[in-house]
């Protein structure tokens, strides 16, 4: 799921301050990590993520694109493009192809992340060893 930052409803607008509110943006009950990554056009991490169930990322985030454009496709198989200025909640069951060079900030479940982080690694070295 992504909104676009300006799409997001102004609930407080005060000299030299604006606050935007999205309820129901996901829910969460576990230790956050947060992520910052910076991948170039390509970067697709499908090949990392295989073996894992449905072969994709099984940890859920939520962020910001902060330049760029990726491509999140979801196990069902449907796909949506992120931009620069989106705020995003990707559910577990995806992963993601930079179609133009991106930087973004995600925030994720620790362990649930560390996990897959873990197996990406494992296979990044296979792949490249």
């Amino acid at each position: 799921m992504r909104t676009r930052s300006d799409d997001i409803p102004v609930v407080m607008d005060a000299p030299g301050a604006t606050a935007r509110h999205r309820p129901d943006f996901g829910t969460v009950a576990a230790t956050l990590a947060a992520e910052h990554y910076r991948l170039e056009a390509g970067v697709d991490i499908s090949p990392l993520l295989e073996g894992l169930p449905d072969d994709g990322c099984q940890a859920p985030h939520w962020g910001y694109v902060i330049s760029g454009r990726v491509t999140v496709t979801y196990t069902g198989g449907e796909q949506e493009a992120c931009r620069a200025g989106d705020l995003v909640h990707w559910p577990a069951g995806h992963t993601v192809r930079a179609d133009e060079d991106t930087e973004m900030v995600l925030f994720s479940p620790q362990v649930d992340h560390q996990e897959v982080m873990a197996h990406m690694a494992g296979r990044l070295a296979r792949l490249t060893g």
